[in-house]
């Protein structure tokens, strides 16, 4: 929990705080971060107020959300979902046997 200043809004602070926890990668790029509930419990403000918190986080594109899945981190330094590693295409031509040695 965090030790409000009484001079700032909560949300603000909360921001603050969640915004340092993403960009030092306590919540990874891909990862979730608390939703409504557990984020108005852990830092005791109302559930309006952590959505105002998710809401702008959203908006700065330090998180994104997957629908029916949940909200993640972003990457930091992109503000982008972090890349998903796949299998290389196998249809590389590159590696296909050209028309003339068959």
């Amino acid at each position: 929990m965090i030790d409000f200043r009484p001079d700032q809004p909560k949300s603000e602070q909360v921001l603050t705080e969640m915004r340092r926890r993403i960009k030092a990668g306590v919540y990874k790029p891909g990862h979730p971060i608390p939703g409504e509930p557990r984020m108005a419990q852990e830092f005791g403000i109302a559930r309006r107020t952590a959505r105002k918190v998710i809401n702008a986080l959203l908006d700065e594109g330090l998180i994104y959300t997957v629908k029916n899945i949940g909200t993640f981190a972003a990457d930091p330094s992109t503000g982008q979902p972090p890349e998903q590693i796949t299998p290389e295409d196998d249809t590389d031509q590159d590696d296909e046997p050209s028309a003339s040695s068959q």
